[in-house]
């Protein structure tokens, strides 16, 4: 048996055998005082998922399903779709344009690399 299971136990003992000696007022007042927080305690499990942070906002939250609970996780949601769809969509740059020039063309990717064919086409341009 664990220190902390008899412990426990003891402490147990001592709340039941104090609990006999509690007069009739006092009890009535301790099962009122039980109802109410248990009312209470149902009342916010039965409300809709808050996260912690969200401080005043969650009244707001305690709406039916289409709340004000699932607007941010749904405009972050289409924000980032967009995103994705933008970056996708862009034009490609310039780099990439040169590479797919150097791939599809014919000449080596050595006669790029040679300083004189720099020269060469800047000759053959005029």
């Amino acid at each position: 048996m664990n220190d902390q299971d008899e412990l426990a136990r003891r402490i147990a003992k001592l709340l039941d055998e104090s609990a006999d000696g509690i007069g009739q007022p006092q009890r009535e007042r301790l099962i009122a005082a039980r109802k109410l927080a248990l009312s209470k305690h149902h009342e916010t499990t039965a409300l809709a998922w808050v996260p912690a942070w969200a401080g005043n906002i969650s009244r707001f939250t305690e709406r039916p399903v289409m709340g004000v609970q699932y607007l941010i996780p749904i405009a972050a949601l289409v924000l980032g779709l967009a995103g994705v769809a933008y970056m996708h969509s862009a034009p490609s740059s310039d780099i990439a344009d040169i590479d797919a020039g150097l791939l599809t063309d014919e000449l080596p990717i050595n006669a790029y690399l040679d300083q004189g064919f720099d020269s060469w086409l800047k000759r053959s341009s005029r």
